[in-house]
C-alpha cells in the first residue's frame, strides 16, 4: 500500500485571509463614512443656493408687477412676498432664518461666519461673493449667506 498516501486537506480560510478580508472592508467603510457627511454638506450647499435664486427672482417679478418697489419693511416683504411666492424648499439646519433689509446703507454689510440667515438686501450689488454698494440702486437686490465647507462657512453673494 506504498501508492495510497491521502494528503488531508483542511476545508475553511486560513488567518491571514480572514485578516485581508477585514482589512478591505475596513477600508470600504472608512470610506463610505468620509464621503456621507461631504455628500450630506452638498446637497445642503445646493438646497440653499437653489432657495436664495427663488428668492431673488421672486423679488425681481414684485418689483416688475409693483412699479418698480419693494416692500418698505421685512414684515411686509415676509408677508407679502415670501411666505406667498416662494416655496422654500431649504431642509438643514432648522434654524435658518430668511431676513430683509430695505435701508440705504453707507457701505456693504459682510457675512459672519456661523450665520445661518439668509439676508436679502436692497441698495446692494455682488462683487464676487461680497457685497458692494458701488452702482447699486434702489431697484438693486443682493442676498448674502453662507455656505458649508470642510474648512468652514464660505460667504457667498447673489444678485437678482
Amino acid at each position: 500500500m506504498v501508492g495510497n498516501f491521502k494528503s488531508k486537506r483542511e476545508e475553511g480560510f486560513t488567518i491571514i485571509e480572514v485578516l485581508i478580508v477585514l482589512a478591505i472592508a475596513g477600508l470600504i467603510m472608512l470610506i463610505v463614512f468620509l464621503a456621507v457627511p461631504a455628500l450630506q454638506r452638498n446637497s445642503r450647499n445646493t438646497q440653499r443656493k437653489s432657495d436664495v435664486t427663488a428668492i431673488l427672482g421672486a423679488a425681481s417679478e414684485y418689483v416688475t408687477n409693483n412699479g418698480g418697489k419693494l416692500p418698505a419693511a421685512t414684515g411686509a416683504f415676509n408677508t407679502v412676498f415670501v411666505n406667498s411666492n416662494v416655496n422654500l424648499g431649504f431642509y438643514l439646519p432648522a434654524n435658518v432664518k430668511y431676513n430683509y433689509s430695505a435701508a440705504a446703507r453707507a457701505s456693504a454689510p459682510a457675512v459672519a461666519a456661523g450665520n445661518d440667515a439668509v439676508t436679502v438686501y436692497n441698495y446692494l450689488k455682488c462683487n464676487g461673493n461680497v457685497a458692494t454698494i458701488t452702482g447699486a440702486s434702489a431697484r438693486s437686490l443682493a442676498s448674502l449667506y453662507n455656505v458649508e465647507g470642510s474648512g468652514g462657512d464660505t460667504p457667498q453673494c447673489s444678485e437678482s
